[in-house]
């Protein structure tokens, strides 16, 4: 079995199932929410979906970095200690784990996300070293200048 090269998709073939919004976090209106992953990464930390959205008003907290990029519609986005954004199609944005924020959906949103697990430092630190032990050269050549 070999591993493939790299995956792709059309974003609009990705099967959508229901990703229900906690129903504590709804503010205003019935949003309904679908989510579909199409790519996992190898190591399995980093994964891609599309998600999409109906209208309504509700809290979101991110428990891993997620970049997204909106495809269709509009949000607008108020978090702490930042004005309000609107983010439309075309747009993309990158929230930290830990996030938490308001979102109004005002008709529709769908969006692309790609999300990854927060590193802490200690593990970021071990991951460096790592890379840099495996990109030292070895052997004969290593040692000999020419």
């Amino acid at each position: 079995m070999t591993t493939p090269v790299f995956e792709s998709v059309r974003l609009d073939d990705v099967q959508l199932e229901p990703a229900p919004i906690d129903p504590a976090w709804i503010l205003e209106g019935n949003p309904v929410a679908r989510g579909g992953r199409w790519s996992q990464s190898l190591d399995t930390t980093t994964s891609s979906w599309v998600w999409d959205c109906t209208a309504g008003r509700f809290n979101w907290y991110f428990d891993e970095d997620e970049t997204i990029y909106v495809i269709e519609g509009e949000v607008i986005i108020t978090a702490d200690g930042q004005a309000p954004r609107t983010l439309r199609a075309g747009h993309a944005a990158l929230f930290y784990a830990g996030t938490r924020s308001e979102w109004y959906v005002p008709k529709y949103v769908r969006k692309h996300a790609i999300l990854r697990p927060h590193i802490t430092k200690p593990v970021l630190l071990a991951l460096k070293v790592s890379r840099k032990l495996r990109s030292k050269p070895t052997g004969y050549l290593a040692r000999s200048s020419f």
